[in-house]
């Protein structure tokens, strides 16, 4: 196997490898950062239910089909 003709392939891959080296090493180092889980608060029992009610006439097809043009 003729080395020079490869020599950019082993540079790329010996440069993925020290990279891949360093990033670990730099990441390993630093500290977990723990979050608490949010404190899960009960909401108050409202047994009132708000109901909407909505008056008005509906389209015919014809006003429809103006519509969409």
């Amino acid at each position: 196997m003729n080395i020079a003709k490869n020599m950019e392939a082993i540079f790329l891959t010996a440069t993925a490898i020290a990279l891949a080296s360093v990033t670990t090493f730099a990441t390993a180092s630093t500290a977990v950062k723990r979050i608490d889980p949010p404190a899960v608060t009960q909401a108050a029992a409202d047994t009132t239910m708000t109901v909407v009610t909505i008056t008005g006439k509906r389209l015919t097809a014809a006003e429809k089909a103006a519509l969409g043009d």
